[in-house]
């Protein structure tokens, strides 16, 4: 009797489907991740930005990733103080300062009452064309980052760079695995990195910085991008609320630069060049590296700090922010266009959001009858100094004030054996006396502390005992630390907190959410759409309307 062969038939029909589903699967592992991750970090961009010049913007910048992207419409920040440094380093790392370490721009170490800067290495070996500038490396922080675990979770095959003028906006976002950061050195008009990252200067870094760009930018008046009558969403341009450019008598328009060329270049982060130069430098990475180009997921950071420098002058209500937003928003659609022709339309992801926002200019305000003022910290200092001096006959109790923090100094206390309750409760009712002063609390008694309890939280997620200060105090809102002039920030209130978050890109839907997500959120959800670890310290939740 013949055999039937239909059993042959089958095994072998099973083989065929296997063998097509495990090439299926190949090819899906392969084409679902992006080729290239680009964060883009805009430092002080208040979220309502996004709309407030909106009717000025082109099709191909800040509204193509609204409208084609997925807006997160409430993102804030969980910490204060809403600074740069901390910034960026929460939206890499999926953490806040009392995990990841870097509690501001600035601090004083407790155990050894240093001054120290958040990315300041004095350790590290510096690259020819480098100056001081390139004493910086990331070893401040102490949990790691997205691009740290991609690095890892691809064994050192998927790169990682971090591009800005601000050491601090380029080093913290790229981690401590990074390929390579790149800062802008004032001294000399030159992006720099330093042997931390590289034993010498690539070939191509060479080559760009010889070619001088800011020298060019520095021939090119700061004037309107469009007429006069266009800057509808701003003040006057001549105010007495603004802080003139250095060597510039008044305020207005057109802005000079020509004195700086060869000698110093710090004006160039004080213009919207500034931002046009990154994204140059971040244009020529991008190909000189291949990025996306050699089968990983490759990543590129980039902190635009101009806005920043800007900001502090001028403040949010200016003719300057609106032109310098209106020419970013051109500079952010040369870059898409740019990422398209390199990599191909849909094969990458963008994330743009900011460190943090900024209050209105308080001179400004006022005119408008809005409640506002401001406190300087070296004032608030010297009257806790005056104080102190008066009821203990001892000077500079207080060692520093900075971001509505106070410092003490141990050293001078731990000699003379005083009672630093006692101190602390002494500042405390010193500081209620000032009128601008709204709630101070000792993070010593910090359960005593009577505030709303999302607050109460954010400062317990700032809090990282020897970095952090011993008194907090907290201005009114809409009161800053300055002169009434520009603005600054670094506040609990929205105007601070509030930011963008938008993504565009490789398998990101178009939509909207209004309810309230993180900063925190950011890393954790690269890692889902990366399948990677997320970083080590991460305390953020994957947003699951844009992981699919």
């Amino acid at each position: 009797m013949q055999k039937s062969i239909f059993p042959i038939l089958f095994f072998l029909f099973i083989i065929k489907l296997s063998t097509n589903a495990q090439s299926n699967a190949k090819t899906s592992t392969a084409t679902t991740s992006p080729k290239l991750v680009v964060g883009i970090v805009i430092d002080q961009m208040r979220w309502d930005y996004l709309y407030r010049y909106n009717h000025l913007y082109g099709q191909g910048g800040f509204n193509r990733l609204l409208k084609k992207g997925y807006s997160y419409q409430n993102t804030l920040i969980p910490y204060v103080p809403t600074v740069t440094a901390a910034g960026h380093t929460t939206i890499y790392t999926g953490t806040v300062p009392a995990v990841h370490g870097i509690v501001g721009n600035d601090w004083v170490e407790k155990q050894t009452g240093a001054f120290t800067y958040c990315s300041q290495d004095r350790q590290v070996k510096l690259l020819p064309g480098s100056s001081s500038a390139g004493y910086m490396s990331p070893k401040n922080m102490l949990t790691s980052t997205i691009g740290d675990e991609l690095r890892l979770a691809t064994n050192f095959k998927s790169r990682v760079f971090g591009i800005a003028l601000k050491d601090r906006g380029a080093i913290l976002p790229a981690g401590h695995l990074a390929n390579a950061a790149y800062w802008f050195d004032d001294s000399t008009g030159n992006w720099i990195t330093n042997q931390y990252y590289l034993p010498e200067n690539p070939a191509w870094l060479n080559k760009f910085n010889a070619q001088k760009k800011p020298d060019a930018f520095f021939k090119t008046e700061w004037n309107l991008l469009y007429p006069l009558s266009s800057y509808t969403q701003s003040t006057k341009d001549d105010v007495l609320f603004e802080i003139p450019l250095k060597d510039e008598k008044t305020v207005t328009f057109p802005h000079k630069f020509s004195n700086a060329t060869g000698y110093n270049y710090n004006p160039l982060r004080v213009s919207p060049y500034g931002n046009t130069f990154t994204f140059d430098f971040a244009k020529n990475l991008l190909q000189n590296e291949a990025l996306g180009k050699n089968g990983q997921t490759d990543m590129l950071c980039i902190s635009l700090s101009s806005t920043d420098y800007i900001g502090h002058r001028f403040g949010p209500q200016s003719i300057e922010m609106q032109d310098t937003y209106l020419r970013l928003d051109k500079d952010i659609e040369d870059f898409l266009t740019t990422l398209d022709q390199t990599l191909g339309v849909n094969e990458y992801v963008v994330f743009l959001t900011a460190d943090h926002g900024a209050a209105y200019t308080p001179d400004y305000l006022k005119t408008v009858k809005h409640p506002a003022g401001n406190l300087q910290s070296n004032t608030v200092k010297k009257l806790l100094n005056t104080t102190l001096e008066y009821k203990y006959s001892i000077k500079n109790i207080v060692n520093v004030v900075i971001e509505y923090q106070v410092f003490l100094n141990y050293k001078l206390i731990d000699s003379l054996k005083l009672n630093v309750e006692n101190i602390e409760k002494d500042i405390i009712n010193a500081l209620y006396k000032m009128p601008e002063i709204a709630n101070a609390f000792a993070y010593s008694q910090f359960e005593k502390a009577i505030l709303p309890t999302s607050l109460k939280n954010n400062f317990a997620n700032s809090y990282y005992y020897n970095r952090s200060c011993d008194v907090q105090y907290i201005l009114k809102p809409q009161y800053t630390d300055g002169n009434g002039k520009g603005t600054d920030h670094g506040a609990i209130f929205t105007y601070d907190t509030h930011i963008p978050l938008l993504w565009y890109g490789k398998g990101i839907p178009q939509g909207k959410n209004y309810s309230n997500t993180y900063m925190i959120d950011i890393a954790p959800t690269i890692a889902a759409m990366l399948n990677i670890q997320m970083p080590n310290g991460s305390v953020g939740k994957v947003l699951t309307e844009i992981v699919k």
